[in-house]
C-alpha cells in the first residue's frame, strides 16, 4: 500500500532529494566514499556547501550584502543567536504560537522585549493585525507560519523596522523581499532537508553594531567569515539540502511553487468545509497552506478515533494533530504530491459516507 506521509516534521522529501542523497552515501561525486564519511574540507564537499549557497540566493534572489550560512541547533538555537547578534536595547515580537512563544522568553534575557500583539489568548487562532511597532525597536520578530496552530503570515510585514522571520516550515513556498530583514532562518526538516541542518540568510550591516561580547560560535560573523566551515558542519543534511534547491529550480522557482501550493491546500480546505464531519480550527484568512489543522465537528466528536484508524488503515501517515491542539494535521509541504491530497480527501469522503 503507498503511504502519504504528513507528517509535519521530519517531513517528506521529494523522490529526487532521495535518489540523489541515497546513491551518495553509498559513493559520493565517485570518491569511493560515503558522504556519510568525507572530510568536510574536501574540495568535493566544498563545492557542495558553494553551490547551496548559490542556490539559495538564486531561488530566494537574496540581494548583496547578505550571506547564506548553514548552522547546527535548529531554529531553537536562533531563538537566542538573534538577540545575542542583534538586540541592542529592544526588540518587538509578534506572539503567534507556541515557537514564537519560546522565541520572546530567549530574547528577554538578552535585553527588553516588546509583544505587540499576541492570540494567546484564543489558542493561536488567528493572525494579529493592527499591532503598532515602536519605531526605536533594534528589529521586529515573527513567526510566518506556526506549524502547530495552522496560521501562516504569507506576506513580508510593513514596519518601520528591520525584520527578522522564523521561516522553518514555510522556506521556499513563496517569493519572500529578502532585502527587508536582517536575519531568515529556517530549520530544514520541513522543506529542505533531514533535521541537522539550520540555514540562516542574514544582513551583514546588521551585525557588529552591539556592545556585549558574543561567544565565538554564537557570533554570526564567525561562520559568515569561514563560510559555514568554522566547525564541522552537518555535512550529509547539507548535501540532501542541495539536491532539493536543485529540484525547486527544475519546477520552475519560488512563484510556481506557490501556485502548486496554494492549488493543493485548496483541495483539502475545501473538503473541511464541505464535509459534515469536520471544521477547520482557525480563522479562514489566516490559514495555513503548510500545516492544515481540523478536528471532528462538535457533533461528531466520538468519531475522532474511528477517522484516525481509518485514514491510518488507507495509507495516510502522521495526520494526528499537535498534543496541544488535538484533531488532526496534514502538513502539506513542497514535496508532497498533489495525488497524496486528493487520496486524503477521498478518504474523508469515504469516512463521511459510513456515518
Amino acid at each position: 500500500m503507498k503511504k502519504h506521509n504528513f507528517s509535519a516534521g521530519p517531513s517528506i522529501l521529494s523522490e529526487y532529494t532521495i535518489r540523489n542523497s541515497a546513491a551518495a552515501v553509498t559513493d559520493f561525486e565517485g570518491t569511493g566514499l560515503s558522504i556519510l564519511e568525507v572530510s568536510h574540507r574536501g574540495k568535493e564537499f566544498v563545492a557542495v556547501c558553494d553551490e547551496a549557497r548559490t542556490k539559495v540566493k538564486e531561488l530566494l534572489e537574496v540581494p548583496s550584502g547578505y550571506e547564506v550560512i548553514f548552522l547546527g541547533g535548529g531554529a531553537s538555537l536562533q531563538f537566542c543567536m538573534v538577540p545575542f547578534n542583534l538586540l541592542n536595547k529592544k526588540a518587538s515580537y509578534l506572539d503567534t504560537g507556541t515557537w514564537a512563544s519560546n522565541a520572546i522568553k530567549e530574547a528577554r534575557l538578552f535585553g527588553e522585549v516588546e509583544v505587540v500583539a499576541s492570540s494567546k489568548d484564543a489558542n493561536y487562532t488567528f493572525i494579529p493585525k493592527g499591532y503598532k511597532v515602536a519605531e526605536d525597536a533594534d528589529y521586529f520578530h515573527f513567526t510566518s507560519n506556526n506549524t502547530i496552530y495552522g496560521t501562516e503570515m504569507r506576506y513580508d510585514p510593513d514596519v518601520n523596522v528591520r525584520l527578522v522571520s522564523d521561516m522553518s516550515s514555510d522556506i521556499f513556498t513563496r517569493p519572500v523581499d529578502v532585502s527587508k530583514y536582517d536575519v531568515i532562518y529556517a530549520g530544514a526538516q520541513k522543506n529542505l532537508a533531514p533535521a541537522g541542518v539550520t540555514l540562516v540568510v542574514v544582513r551583514e550591516e546588521a551585525l557588529g553594531r552591539i556592545a556585549r561580547a558574543i561567544p565565538t560560535m554564537l557570533d554570526y560573523r564567525t561562520h559568515i567569515k569561514k563560510e559555514s566551515m568554522f566547525n564541522t558542519p552537518p555535512v550529509f543534511p547539507i548535501f540532501a539540502a542541495l539536491q532539493t534547491l536543485k529540484w525547486y529550480q527544475t519546477l520552475g522557482g519560488l512563484s510556481a511553487i506557490e501556485k502548486m501550493n496554494l492549488e493543493k491546500a485548496a483541495i483539502l480546505y475545501d473538503e473541511i468545509d464541505r464535509n459534515k464531519l469536520f471544521r477547520g480550527t482557525v480563522a479562514v484568512q489566516d490559514r495555513s497552506i503548510m500545516n492544515v489543522c481540523f478536528v471532528m465537528a462538535d457533533e461528531y466528536k466520538e468519531l475522532e478515533a474511528g477517522f484516525a484508524a481509518f485514514a491510518a488503515a488507507a495509507g495516510m501517515v502522521g495526520i494526528k494533530g499537535h498534543r496541544s491542539v488535538g484533531g488532526f494535521r496534514a502538513s502539506l509541504y513542497n514535496a508532497m504530491p498533489q495525488s497524496s491530497v486528493e487520496a486524503l480527501v477521498a478518504t474523508m469522503k469515504a469516512f463521511e459516507k459510513q456515518h
